[in-house]
């Protein structure tokens, strides 16, 4: 297992942003209908519709949508924030 800052898990580190990422992808969400809905304000990038690849015995379909918002950044780097200090 590979380790990071101070002999800490890299895992550890991806773990923790992918859940700050969850959690704050929630917040955002949450607060999207009330006085803090800048927080759900981003962009979203990836593919619009899928890409199929049509083989005849197997169909492949491959699609990928990321949306990132401000919560969403800030969860990220909460995340960081306290990677950095366990």
């Amino acid at each position: 297992m590979s380790k990071g800052i101070a002999g800490k898990s890299t895992w550890v580190l991806i773990m923790l942003v992918l859940i700050g990422a969850v959690l704050g992808s929630f917040i955002g969400n949450l607060a999207a209908g009330s006085s803090f809905s800048w927080l759900n304000y981003g962009k979203t990038f990836g593919l619009t519709s899928p890409l199929v690849l049509d083989m005849a015995v197997l169909t492949l379909t491959f699609g990928l949508t990321i949306h990132f918002s401000i919560a969403t950044i800030l969860g990220i780097i909460i995340a960081i924030f306290i990677y950095r200090f366990i």
